[in-house]
């Protein structure tokens, strides 16, 4: 048996890496404390899960869904980006459903990319900014997030002649795993180099909803001119805590929308429309919920940061995510030495930023999606380890 030579050209996955590591861990008896993967450790509000129960009793959900989306679920996300950030979206050409942020990003690798072309990733990133497009048999090319830009890459840096071959231009604010904010600009800045180099820009918007601080995230598609040149993939998977329910959207372009139905409709067979049925309850009668979860990420956040401080880490507190994206300590070498010997002396487990590309290095990423108890007590280990 012989697998495809693509496999080969690709790093191991780094979540899976991470719960290989921790269950090894348990298994040999240690109290592992895991902030490295960002899973919501709350569980999704009640109303949603008798939504989906209501849904489910209905027999015209169980047949095979259109990837077109049920009505109700397409005029839930249009009315929702409405009234959350001003942009009117048809809901019969420019919304359709995707089984999570990940289906939708790898998906548009296979839809927009060929052999000779390549994606522009952000680096660090979600490494299926960068698997997405080997799997498609094209390439991505990093763009450094520069921290003197506020963690925005510097567009008039990229050689023209990778700007040419670009199909694809990964963004994603607020951004995993930097924690940053879009600055002012930048995206009209995107704007006009997609313009340019005719590419299509997908602006992952799985984080707009968990802002602290006073601050609302808006959406790419609000910048004029967004939609000549770009689409959005909204989640529910953070705000609503429904990482396993695999409930989001793709919104924005309609030729590049239209371009992402036809791969779909040869590759599964939608959202079960149930799904949609409770995730159009969430956004209808639940849009209010990311409040209370940023509140209770913000309070985290601030655990975490004060702590860090105090063991000497300086960090720049984020205004927006669940992460929180830290220097390495002095004396280390790097960031897999730091998280190796956190791992080994305090059972804690925390991301190397270089797993998220090489422009991570020197930083680590913290998850704040474990109780404020278990992230004290990570962080007081992580002390102890450097004692």
């Amino acid at each position: 048996m012989r697998a495809s030579a693509r496999l080969d050209r690709l790093p191991p996955y780094l979540f899976a890496e991470l719960e290989r590591k921790i269950e090894e861990k348990r298994r040999a008896g240690v109290d592992v404390i895991s902030l490295g993967i960002g899973d919501p450790d709350l569980p999704t509000p009640a109303a949603i899960c008798d939504a989906l129960a209501a849904a489910v009793r209905d027999p015209s959900t169980h047949g095979y869904p259109t990837n077109r989306g049920r009505p109700e679920f397409r005029q839930a996300v249009a009315d929702f980006y409405r009234r959350r950030f001003g942009v009117e979206l048809d809901p019969e050409s420019e919304i359709i459903p995707a089984l999570g942020a990940k289906e939708c990003i790898f998906n548009l690798n296979l839809a927009f990319l060929d052999p000779d072309s390549l994606a522009l990733a952000a680096d660090p990133g979600y490494p299926v900014y960068t698997g997405g497009p080997v799997l498609a048999g094209a390439s991505a090319h990093p763009l450094p997030l520069e921290p003197e830009l506020g963690f925005v890459p510097d567009l008039a840096a990229v050689p023209g002649e990778v700007a040419a071959r670009a199909r694809l231009l990964y963004l994603n604010y607020p951004n995993n795993p930097t924690g940053a904010v879009v600055p002012d600009g930048f995206f009209e800045r995107v704007v006009d180099f997609a313009r340019e180099y005719q590419l299509l820009v997908v602006h992952d918007a799985s984080y707009t909803e968990l802002c602290f601080d006073g601050y609302e995230a808006p959406s790419f598609l609000a910048t004029p001119g967004a939609r000549d040149v770009g689409v959005e993939v909204f989640s529910l998977s953070k705000g609503w805590n429904m990482t396993g329910w695999r409930t989001a959207a793709i919104v924005g372009n309609r030729q590049a929308i239209e371009s992402y139905w036809k791969l779909k409709t040869n590759v599964d067979s939608g959202m079960f429309e149930a799904l949609q049925l409770a995730a159009a309850h969430a956004l209808t009668d639940l849009a209010d919920f990311p409040r209370e979860m940023s509140e209770i990420y913000r309070r985290r956040r601030d655990l975490v940061c004060e702590a860090l401080e105090r063991i000497g880490v300086r960090v720049q507190r984020p205004r927006a995510t669940i992460y929180v994206w830290a220097p390495v300590p002095a004396g280390f070498d790097d960031a897999a030495s730091w998280c190796e010997h956190v791992l080994e002396r305090a059972g804690v487990v925390v991301s190397p930023g270089a797993a998220y590309g090489a422009a991570g290095e020197g930083f680590f990423r913290i998850s704040l999606t474990v109780p404020d108890e278990r992230l004290l007590e990570a962080v007081e280990r992580m002390r102890s380890s450097l004692a």
